[in-house]
Parts: structure tokens; sequence; C-alpha cells
């Protein structure tokens, strides 16, 4: 009887601590506060901290947690986290009131910025090999610095850069290997310092750029080796400083410059394989500094320089394997500086010396030669 007294008061302590512990596990408070914890953690972020005295690095996914709720950054924003799953805390940000650097991402997109409105400084975007797209920018309509974009290997166009109109800074797009147009630029009516496109692997055309009229310092398109034509150059009529034109493999046409009336500084076109003839530039008077024609091979001609009064400093003829006559140089009065004209097998001297006959003074140092021999003798200067 005793023994049957202790099983039955064994048994109900037992089925008690299970029911205790199965109550707990269905209706506890312990879920309930992490049900919302978690309903907390994944809600809209709310606007409400204002401004973010000083600058700020995100190095971390806390990082971005720590400026959630933040509508603007006084000072400089560099985003530098390899190992951010996305910006979302920064959802609030309308303004940076420094630079914004974008750095080493591993993410598709910029979505977390898409409130953003205006940075004061510079906006660089670099070596963000994810990257594809640019839309989380969309809205940014103010940037008072320079735009610099490269070393972005996935980037295939700026579209969500499109609301941008002027630029203060320079322009610079380099080394963007899958990108293929330059729509998100259309826009764009002015560059405040230079404007170089170069190393873009498959850009074929600047149609994008048409409605810039003015660049402040350089000009610079180079080492773009699918780029066919610079007619997206079209509109622009003034070049305060330096015009380059180099290493473009596939480009034959320089009518996109076809407006352009004067290089401040110098103007060089060089090592352009397919370029015959320089007929865009025909709209020239003038070159502040030096003009250098060098190493086109298969450019026949100069035709497109006869505008071209002036050159403030050296004039170099180079390395232009079938060019065959001066004629596009007819205009061309004075030289400031040196003159060479060097290694154009089918150039013959006697257009050398018949360049040197229409200058006034004659130029200082004169460097002539490996080019056709016919018989006039351009250095020492003898021509008949």
């Amino acid at each position: 009887m005793r023994y049957l007294l202790l099983m039955t008061l064994a048994t109900v302590l037992v089925c008690g601590g299970c029911g205790d512990d199965d109550s707990d596990d269905t209706g506890g408070d312990s879920d309930t506060d992490t049900d919302t914890d978690t309903d907390t953690d994944t809600g809209p972020v709310e606007c409400n901290l204002g401004e973010y005295t000083g600058e700020f690095t995100i190095e971390t996914q806390s990082d971005v947690a720590t400026l959630a709720g933040y509508t603007s950054i006084l000072g400089n924003l560099r985003i530098i986290c390899p190992s951010c799953t996305d910006l979302d805390g920064l959802s609030c940000l309308t303004s940076v009131g420094g630079d914004l650097d974008i750095y080493h991402l591993n993410l598709k997109g910029l979505d977390g910025l898409s409130a953003l409105t205006s940075v004061d400084g510079s906006l660089t975007i670099w070596d963000n090999h994810a990257l594809t797209s640019l839309d989380g920018l969309s809205a940014l309509t103010s940037l008072g610095g320079n735009l610099s974009i490269y070393d972005n290997d996935a980037l295939t166009n700026l579209d969500g850069l499109s609301a941008l109109t002027p630029l203060g800074g320079y322009l610079k797009i380099r080394s963007n290997d899958a990108l293929t147009n330059l729509n998100g630029l259309s826009n764009i009516t002015s560059v405040g310092g230079d404007l170089w496109i170069t190393s873009n692997a498959v850009l074929t055309n600047l149609n994008d750029l048409s409605n810039i009229t003015s660049v402040g310092g350089g000009l610079g398109i180079a080492y773009n080796y699918a780029l066919t034509s610079l007619d997206g150059l079209s509109a622009l009529t003034s070049v305060v400083g330096w015009l380059y034109i180099g290493s473009n493999d596939s480009l034959t046409s320089l009518y996109g410059l076809s407006n352009i009336t004067s290089a401040g500084e110098d103007l060089t076109i060089e090592f352009n394989d397919a370029l015959t003839n320089l007929n865009g530039l025909s709209a020239l008077t003038s070159v502040g500094w030096a003009l250098d024609i060098t190493c086109n091979y298969t450019l026949t001609s100069l035709d497109g320089l006869s505008g071209i009064t002036s050159v403030g400093e050296d004039l170099w003829i180079d390395g232009n394997n079938i060019l065959t006559n001066l004629d596009g140089l007819s205009a061309l009065t004075s030289v400031g500086g040196d003159f060479g004209i060097l290694s154009n097998p089918d150039l013959p001297d006697c257009e050398v010396c018949d360049l040197l006959d229409q200058l006034t003074p004659t130029p200082g140092t004169i460097y002539v030669s490996a080019n056709l021999d016919d018989g006039c003798t351009p250095v020492p200067y003898d021509c008949p």
C-alpha cells in the first residue's frame, strides 16, 4: 500500500512539472518579448535626429546603424565597408556637408542613399567590384566638388546620376570595365574642372555628354579601346586647359570636337591607330601651349588644323607613318617654342622646308630627322 501511494505521488509531480514547461513554451513572457523586439528592428527608421556634427567613417554594419535617424552630416562621410550587407540605416540622410567617399563595398546597389539630394564636397565611387547600379543616388541634384567614378568592375551604367546638372569640380570616369554608356550624365551642362574619360574598355560612344558646353580645365579622352567617335561632345565650345586625345584604338573621327575654337594649353593627338584625319578640329584657331601630333599610324593629313594660326609653345609632328603632307598647317604663322618634325617616313623634307618658310620669327630649336629625304635640308635651316 505504501508503495502504491508513493508511485501515485511521483506521477502527479512529474505530470505537473511537464504541464508547467509546456505552458512556458507556448505562452511565456520570453517569446512575447522576442516578437516585440523583432517588430521594432524591422520597422521604418524614424528621421528625428537632425544633423550629425563632424565626420563619420562607416567600416562595419553597426556603423551604419549608428547613423540611423540622422538627416544630414556636417562633415565628410566615408563608406569603406567590405562587410556591410546593406546601407538601409542611411535612409534618412538628405545631405552631406563635406565629401562622400564610397570604397570597397561588396553591394550591388546603393539603395540606402535614396534620400540624398546634395553633397557639398566631392563624390568618389571607387573599387566597388560588385556594384552594378548607381540608382540609389537618383535623388542627388547638387554636387559642389568633383565627381570621380573608377575601378568599379561590374558597373554597366551611370543612370542614377541623371538628376545632376552643372558640376563645380572635375569629372573623371576611369577604368570601369563593364561600362557601356554614360547615360546618367546626360543632364550635365558644364564641368568646372578637368573632364577625363579614360580606360573604359567597352565604352563605344560619348553621346550622353551632349549637353556639356564648357570645360573649365582640360579635356582628356584616352585608352577607351572600343570608342569609335567623339560625337557626344558636339555642344562643347570651350576648353580652358589642355586637350588630349590618346590611345583610343578604334577612334576614327574627331568630328565631336568641331565646335571648339581654342585650346588654352596643350593640344595632343597621339596613338590613335584608326584615326585617318583631324577634320573635327577645323574650328580651332589657336593653341595656347604645345601642339603635338604623334604616332597616329593611319593618319594621312593634318587638314583639320587648317584654321590654326599660332602655337604658343612647341610644335611636334612625330611618328605618323603614312602622313604625306603638311597642307593642314597652311595658316600657321607663329610657333613660340621649339619645332620638331621627326620620323614621318612618307613626309617629304621639302614639306617641312615650306612650313618653316611661313613662320615668323623662326622657331627656337629646330629638330627634323627621319622623314622622306627628297633633297631638301631643313636642319641646319638651309631649305632651297
